[in-house]
C-alpha cells in the first residue's frame, strides 16, 4: 500500500492517513520530505529496470546522490536527458522545466512518469518528437 501509513495517536487510536499525514503531526514534519525523496529513487530504480526489460541494458539511476549537478535521474538512453518523476500530482510544465535546463547540448529532455497503478509515460516537446518521428519514417522509406 504505497503512500499509506498507519500511526497510533496520543489516545491509542490507530488512524490510516495518506502520503501527507507526517505533516500535520508536531515533530514529523521533515518526514514526508523523507518519504517523497525515497519514493523517487524507487520510482527512478522502477523505470531503470523498465527500460533494462525492454533493451537498453546500461541503465541505471543517475549521479543525483552526489548533490545537485543537473544529472539525468536516469542514465543509458544516449542522446536522451531523463527526468523521472513517480507521483500522484505531476507539476508537469516544472518537470519539463528542469529536463530542458539540466540537458546536455545535443541531448533531448524528456519527462518519464508514471502514477500508481498506470503504465510509465513519456512527455517531449513537440519539435523534438516530431525529430524523431521524421527519422523513423525516413527509416521505413526502405522497406516493402
Amino acid at each position: 500500500m504505497d503512500g499509506i501509513r498507519a500511526v497510533r495517536t496520543r489516545s491509542g487510536d490507530a488512524k490510516i492517513h495518506d502520503q501527507g499525514w507526517l505533516q500535520d503531526m508536531p515533530g514529523w514534519e521533515g518526514c514526508k520530505t523523507m518519504n517523497s525523496r525515497e519514493k523517487g529513487k524507487r520510482g527512478e530504480r522502477e523505470l531503470a529496470s523498465e527500460l533494462r526489460e525492454h533493451g537498453y541494458g546500461d541503465s541505471r539511476r543517475g549521479q543525483q546522490y552526489c548533490g545537485s549537478d543537473g544529472s539525468a535521474d536516469v542514465v543509458g538512453l544516449p542522446g536522451i536527458h531523463i527526468e523521472c518523476k513517480r507521483v500522484e500530482r505531476l507539476q508537469l510544465e516544472d518537470a519539463m522545466s528542469q529536463s530542458i535546463a539540466d540537458a546536455r547540448d545535443g541531448e533531448l529532455p524528456v519527462v518519464m512518469h508514471r502514477r500508481n497503478h498506470s503504465a510509465w509515460l513519456v512527455t517531449m516537446r513537440l519539435d523534438d518528437w516530431v525529430g524523431i518521428y521524421r527519422e523513423w519514417e525516413a527509416g521505413r522509406s526502405g522497406e516493402v
